[in-house]
């Protein structure tokens, strides 16, 4: 199968196992951040950018940083419309993105587990959009299934290569 194509196939299987989750339980297991975790890990699957530690460590750090900056700076506040010009309810949604989106890149440098993605998760909270303990757990419970389910994906595409490999031998 062409890369391509393989990679499309393999993000929108990790997608819809999400998606499914999120559709059967009715929790909001289904989140923008989700897209490019998806993407990083099938694009380079087998790589350290990739490790169970790294995807789920960083998102992790954002969902805590997040949480400390939103319940900080920004409680009671959403980003869902747009405040007021120069509102303090404005500074205050601000000031919580800016906190989150630095901790959880000082966060995952100091501790090795830098996913990109992460950054979008922390703002996700940090904006007040799941700025709950519970949500948060979620965010990251939905990681570990988008983790686990790439992980088998894995393993079934090495399966099946070696079992092409011995009808072909």
């Amino acid at each position: 199968m062409d890369d391509r194509t393989g990679t499309t196939l393999h993000t929108g299987l990790l997608i819809l196992t999400t998606a499914a989750v999120a559709w059967l339980s009715g929790l909001p297991m289904l989140f923008p951040s989700l897209g490019p975790s998806a993407f990083v890990l099938a694009l380079f699957q087998d790589s350290d950018a990739t490790s169970p530690r790294r995807v789920i460590g960083g998102h992790a750090i954002g969902v805590a940083a997040g949480l400390l900056a939103y319940h900080l700076f920004a409680a009671g506040v959403t980003m869902t419309s747009a405040t007021d010009p120069g509102s303090i309810e404005g500074l205050r949604i601000a000031a919580s993105a800016v906190l989150a989106t630095m901790l959880t890149t000082g966060g995952m440098l100091a501790t090795d587990t830098r996913h990109p993605p992460a950054c979008a998760t922390t703002l996700i909270v940090s904006l007040g959009l799941l700025s709950t303990v519970f949500e948060g757990v979620l965010i990251v419970l939905t990681v570990v299934v988008l983790v686990v389910a790439h992980e088998l994906l894995l393993a079934t595409e090495r399966l099946g290569a070696r079992y092409e490999s011995r009808l072909r031998s």
